[in-house]
């Protein structure tokens, strides 16, 4: 399921998503929601009492609130009929748009069973004019599902190569096995990086990882790394030209803070290329 809206990111959330549903050889839905708070489904006056003559003026105002409401479904559907004929040029059969009035959050939530893997945009249509911040909705959205998440970034990229920011925690464990199974990364390389001190015990469960994906056929280079979590990561991903980050979402180790801390918030912000978020 892929999320689109007014934003610049929409193109590449679209494109991701096509290329996803592709190499998963799964159908593929692009959800629009209205949000009820920006654009009600009617508005309800009869709480304003008192207002005398004025009350044709707040009719008038209800009208015209009904008629942007309408313009905005209208909106919407013509940017679902454009995400699924550019998916379906891509190459996907099965592409189809679902049209939502709520909060985005609580659709997500209600719709996630049906959900295998949400694809993004870092920015909403508010973050598109502040830059690199974190489109609003993302924190809530990535705190309430727990589905895999891709948050695109910038334009398109087709994934030649992807990083697993490794710390041996639960989500990275399962991320392994995730990795070693799916066909989403099947034929890509994968950089296995764990940021901490070069210990024993860490040498032997980044190999663990490595034999792991090696046995599924992955080409797998590992290495373990001090410093910084996210200036590792990022200049890891630099010099090694990494089209696509994989991490846990949420723990208690210092790569998985996500939100609580800095390391992922400054990921995101400053990454050009997408980030797929385990849970």
């Amino acid at each position: 399921m892929a999320c689109v809206d007014g934003s610049q990111s929409s193109p590449a959330v679209c494109d991701y998503a096509a290329w996803a549903s592709l190499r998963l050889n799964a159908s593929l839905t692009f959800l629009h929601v209205l949000d009820h708070s920006r654009y009600p489904v009617e508005s309800n006056l009869s709480g304003n009492i008192g207002l005398g003559s004025r009350e044709h003026l707040l009719a008038e105002l209800a009208e015209l609130d009904e008629k942007r409401g309408k313009l905005m479904r209208e909106q919407g559907r013509h940017m679902l009929e454009a995400a699924v004929e550019r998916a379906r040029t891509a190459g996907v059969a099965a592409a189809t748009g679902r049209q939502r009035h709520g909060d985005l959050v609580e659709t997500l939530a209600e719709l996630q069973g049906e959900i295998r893997l949400l694809v993004i945009g870092r920015e909403g249509e508010e973050g598109d004019s502040v830059g690199g911040h974190v489109g609003s909705h993302l924190e809530s959205v990535v705190r309430t599902l727990h589905k895999p998440t891709l948050v695109t970034a910038g334009v398109f990229r087709q994934p030649r190569s992807v990083m697993l920011a490794f710390d041996n925690g639960p989500s990275t464990r399962k991320g392994i096995d995730m990795m070693a199974a799916s066909p989403l990364f099947q034929g890509l390389p994968i950089h296995l990086l764990m940021v901490g001190a070069d210990t024993q015990e860490a040498s032997e469960s980044v190999n663990a990882a490595k034999q792991m994906l090696e046995n599924s056929g992955h080409q797998v280079q590992a290495c373990i790394r001090t410093g910084n979590v996210e200036k590792v990561l990022l200049g890891y991903q630099e010099e090694h030209d990494i089209d696509m980050i994989v991490m846990g979402a949420y723990g208690h180790s210092r790569v998985r803070q996500f939100f609580v801390g800095s390391t992922t918030t400054k990921i995101l912000t400053q990454s050009r290329r997408p980030l797929l978020l385990l849970r």
